[in-house]
């Protein structure tokens, strides 16, 4: 299994990691380390990006549902 498919099974912060290694090495990597490293950036950025909107939703969420909770025991 190559790490382009295990990226939906990694954790929010191995994405980070692999993405801030990723970033770095397309950087400073020798040729080879620059080429996986800019395989994988578009799917990394991708993950890391989709996972970023999902927590934001999850907070408006809750913060939306905490307001409704305070303005029923207000009333």
């Amino acid at each position: 299994m190559s790490l382009l498919d295990r990226i939906p099974d990694l954790s929010d912060d191995e994405v980070v990691t692999f993405l801030s290694n990723a970033r770095r090495l397309s950087d400073e990597g020798d040729p080879k380390q620059q080429a996986a490293a800019n395989d994988l950036l578009p799917a990394l950025e991708q993950e890391a990006e989709t996972r970023r909107q999902a927590r934001l939703e999850s907070a408006k969420a809750k913060r939306a549902a905490s307001r409704k909770a305070s303005a029923r025991h207000a009333a």
